[in-house]
């Protein structure tokens, strides 16, 4: 019998692939499940494998061809023979070539080695569950299949991609990006010499621009859960035991799972004041501030840390009124202190007005708005102030609401993290947790990271994270990024440090582009020069962090840094400036 090989489904949104190497000549003995061939996408690498034991009997698209989904090409024969097989214009055997991989893949460990599970069996058995789809929880299902575990994942929000993705970075950085052409439009082209007249938004298509880059991701999500054979389960789950987990369907009905292992990566869910009741109309959590019908003529929000700075600057580049409460004596207080201090000028040059050290008493819903009270946390007499809108952005809480971790067995904190050991373990050797619900840096990359190292451990490998080397970053305009200690922290441990500051007013890339605002400072051990931290306020912050989370995983000096060539013009030349001026050494200015 003649099965052919056709084109499957590689993503939403995606048509067609470019052929790679096969790794079978016509007539070669083939396995089942074996991978023949990879085709090539922009987005992913689908492989196509054998459907069965039998022959490669021919090949009707060679390496470098462009297919389309449903195409044939290639027919295996599971009679063992390579001639007389119908396929549509056989092109000419590829020479013999693994098929190309983005990286190596570790083999597949059995779940007894690592450490201690269950025993489970049947169909409804799985060697991992996984509780919750966000970043940490997908990341992890997507280790766990690479390396052999029957995995399930279990979320009820209907799509994958967890907070971040569905209302959280993805959808904010596709506001924050169009808003940020919109206030160049308008304020930013005449120093390049381009007229801009009658440049407006509609409200309705960017959001529409927002909602379909958020589709497309919770898709491709979906596509790589069926790529690693990661069973997808659309509901809520909770435990019944320490082993076995049911779900309340989100189509209906319910589903009893056992797992041998389970991990919880649930995420977190907005916090709020005392007496303060989120609408999501008047008063809005960051869920609420991404979906408002129209532009707030004032916009009020409380806190000053990352989510209030980042929504608060949509809305104000689109029109918004906007003041920052904040009960401290400056914004982003974790910061280090220079930037904020920077940071905040900056962002009063943009029309942000700040009331810091204010401790909100009450906010009370009125026609078309609501007045917000706040007096001085040193005391004082009261403000009442008026907005349209109330973006309330004070932090967030672990998310673990109906899990029926006590059903488990499973410790919490009296704040409701989820205490856990090393191997991210809890105090039931089997069921881990990991991401926002253990506590730490609240960050999608961070959780994400400890989904893998998890899976490493349970795989008997020897996951680890580096919570040194986890960068920060804003993405305002300019974007803020860190990673690493503080001055202030470094005070406080009593560790002998040195700094080295390079402006990007100094710098020529910067100096084209018009986007001088900030500087990088890098911080090094005072004795051993190695790099303790670094953080950087400008227009291309975000991407520029990443060289020295590489060199502080690397344990690199200050000099290393130093003596790597950058390309000149470019605003990373910015870190060698000052990483050369913790030495003293600094060429440029």
């Amino acid at each position: 019998m003649t099965i052919e090989l056709k084109v499957p489904t590689l993503g939403e949104s995606i048509t067609e692939a470019t052929v790679g190497a096969w790794s079978k000549r016509i007539g070669e003995a083939v396995k089942k499940d074996e991978v023949l061939v990879s085709l090539e996408t922009d987005k992913v690498a689908v492989e196509v494998s054998s459907p069965s034991d039998g022959v490669l009997a021919a090949i009707a698209a060679k390496e470098g061809d462009t297919v389309v989904i449903g195409q044939v090409i290639g027919a295996i024969d599971e009679t063992g023979k390579a001639a007389g097989v119908p396929v549509a214009a056989p092109a000419p055997a590829a020479a013999p070539a693994p098929a190309p991989a983005a990286a190596p893949v570790p083999a597949a460990a059995p779940v007894s080695a690592g450490p201690a599970a269950v025993a489970v069996s049947g169909e409804d058995a799985f060697d991992l569950v996984i509780i919750g789809g966000g970043p940490a929880g997908y990341t992890a299902a997507i280790r766990a299949g690479q390396l052999g575990f029957k995995t399930a994942i279990v979320e009820k929000r209907g799509t994958l991609g967890g907070t971040c993705l569905n209302v959280g970075c993805i959808p904010s950085k596709a506001l924050l990006h169009a808003t940020e052409l919109y206030d160049e439009a308008q304020h930013g082209f005449a120093k390049y010499g381009i007229k801009a007249e009658g440049v407006s938004v509609d409200l309705d298509a960017l959001m529409a621009h927002k909602t379909k880059v958020v589709g497309e991701l919770t898709k491709g999500i979906e596509f790589l859960m069926k790529k690693n054979k990661v069973a997808y389960i659309a509901g809520a789950g909770k435990f019944v035991s320490a082993d076995t987990i049911e779900v309340t369907l989100n189509a209906g009905g319910t589903r009893t799972i056992k797992a041998a292992r389970t991990l919880i990566a649930t995420g977190s869910d907005v916090s709020s004041l005392p007496g303060i009741t989120i609408d999501e109309k008047t008063v809005v959590s960051s869920t609420g501030a991404l979906a408002l019908d129209n532009v707030p003529k004032k916009l009020i929000v409380i806190g000053g840390g990352v989510i209030g700075l980042e929504l608060g600057s949509v809305w104000r580049r689109l029109g918004a009124e906007v003041t920052v409460i904040e009960f401290l004596d400056r914004i982003t207080p974790a910061m280090d202190g220079e930037v904020s201090k920077n940071f905040q000028r900056i962002l009063g040059k943009q029309g942000f007005d700040f009331l810091l050290s204010h401790k909100v008493t009450g906010v009370k819903p009125v026609k078309n708005g609501a007045t917000v009270t706040v007096v001085p946390v040193a005391g004082g007499e009261e403000k009442v102030l008026d907005a349209d809108i109330v973006l309330v952005a004070v932090g967030r809480r672990p998310y673990t609401d109906g899990l029926n971790l006590a059903d488990a067995g499973v410790e919490v904190t009296e704040r409701g993290f989820i205490p856990v050991n090393d191997h991210y373990a809890t105090n039931i050797g089997h069921i881990y947790a990991v991401g926002d619900v253990i506590g730490g840096l609240m960050l999608a990359h961070k959780a994400e990271e400890e989904g893998v190292a998890a899976v490493e451990i349970m795989a008997g490998q020897h996951g680890h994270v580096n919570y040194d080397a986890i960068p920060g970053v804003i993405y305002t305009m300019p974007e803020v990024a860190n990673v690493g200690r503080t001055e202030e922290e470094l005070k406080k441990l009593g560790v002998a440090y040195k700094t080295g500051k390079f402006p990007f007013t100094a710098n020529s890339r910067a100096k084209a582009n018009a986007q001088t605002e900030g500087f990088v400072k890098v911080i090094a051990d005072a004795a051993t020069d190695r790099i303790l931290g670094a953080h950087i306020i400008g227009a291309d912050a975000g991407n520029m962090i990443a060289e020295i989370v590489t060199a502080i995983e690397f344990g690199a000096a200050a000099e290393d840094l130093a003596r790597t060539s950058h390309a000149h013009p470019t605003e990373m030349e910015a870190i060698r400036e000052a990483a050369l001026g913790v030495n003293g050494g600094t060429r440029q200015m």
